[in-house]
């Protein structure tokens, strides 16, 4: 019988990167987690039928990848807000959260290398996600794993020639949708200074209630959305209405003037993080009740050049621990964004 230690041997070298090939395939941070379980107590109960004819990497990845396909059979397709209707009318507020509705989470990207980071940035995944399951996981077990198509139809019950097929459909729908070029593209093309000029001027400008610095960092077709809020706008213009008229004026707690808390808190900090191989900001509201910050959004952002193209504010506090965020910032914490 294989023995806690001997498994973990095993698993452990390759659990970080399951967990990640998990979310390309599901768009959740917590689906993944269903299905890593899934996979592990498989891969537990398959071992002593492990024979090393092939790696540990293909048996594993061939268990956590059909876990995921079971989990897509059984729950509807994740996506964006942007893709799930038109944009609205910023004068008519951000609406109420849609629970029914699954949307794509974020990702913490801390463990991944930088050529694993474009695999999970938020126009990938959300592009996945409109594939159909054997095209999703052709594509990402060929071109993001490596795997040949012969590992790849070996671990998915079909033949090289249906991986080649599919394969090929899936690049076509995946790069209609892509953006020309990667975040990490992006990102590596701005000098060090002007990336933490951006980072540390719109935590600032947030934080104040700023509307015209953040809009100032916008493109003319900039959105910004709100999941579990099925409302998005777009455009420069509208993004600056729904601040000023919304996001500002009603700081998302009650007894407040716009960001200004009890003993003079604002009513919103801003802590700088990364997520999905992109700039984001763990938001956190002013809780007069507990004297602190709590957990609020993640907001994620997609930069073109130099200007701010996307705003993502994924409304999940629940995600907040998977990027080994604090539960709350104190009143006394004189510079939040050292935190975490």
């Amino acid at each position: 019988m294989t023995s806690e230690a001997a498994f973990e041997e095993f698993v452990g070298p390759h659990r970080a990167q399951l967990h990640a090939h998990c979310y390309r395939m599901l768009g959740s941070v917590h689906d993944a987690d269903d299905a890593m379980q899934d996979a592990m107590l498989r891969a537990w109960r398959g071992m002593g039928r492990f024979e090393g004819r092939s790696s540990a990497k293909s048996w594993l990845y061939r268990i956590a990848t059909n876990a995921c396909l079971d989990l897509i059979g059984r729950r509807p397709k994740r996506e964006l807000a942007i893709d799930s209707g038109p944009a609205s009318d910023p004068h008519d507020g951000p609406g109420p959260p849609l629970t029914e509705t699954a949307w794509i989470e974020p990702y913490p990207d801390a463990g991944l290398e930088y050529e694993q980071r474009e695999s999970v940035e938020l126009a990938f995944i959300a592009a996945l996600q409109h594939l159909p399951a054997l095209q999703r996981a052709a594509l990402i077990m060929r071109e993001v794993l490596g795997f040949s198509a012969k590992e790849t139809a070996d671990a998915l019950d079909t033949t090289p020639a249906a991986i080649n097929s599919a394969l090929q459909r899936a690049r076509k729908a995946v790069e209609e949708k892509r953006p020309e070029q990667t975040q990490q593209e992006t990102l590596a093309a701005l000098p060090d200074t002007e990336l933490k000029e951006l980072v540390e001027v719109y935590a600032d400008a947030w934080e104040r209630g700023d509307v015209d610095t953040i809009v100032a960092k916008l493109s003319d077709d900039a959105t910004i959305a709100m999941p579990p809020m099925a409302t998005w706008f777009r455009g420069r213009d509208a993004v600056a209405v729904f601040l000023r008229d919304w996001a500002f004026a009603h700081p998302w707690q009650e007894g407040e003037a716009a960001f200004r808390g009890d003993a003079g808190e604002r009513s919103v900090r801003l802590v700088p993080t990364t997520a999905n191989g992109q700039l984001a900001y763990a938001s956190y509201r002013w809780d007069p009740s507990r004297g602190a910050h709590v957990p609020m959004a993640l907001q994620v952002l997609t930069l073109r050049d130099r200007e701010i193209i996307d705003i993502t504010g994924f409304v999940m506090p629940s995600v907040f621990p998977y990027f080994g965020l604090p539960e709350e910032l104190p009143s006394s914490a004189s510079d939040p964004r050292q935190v975490g």
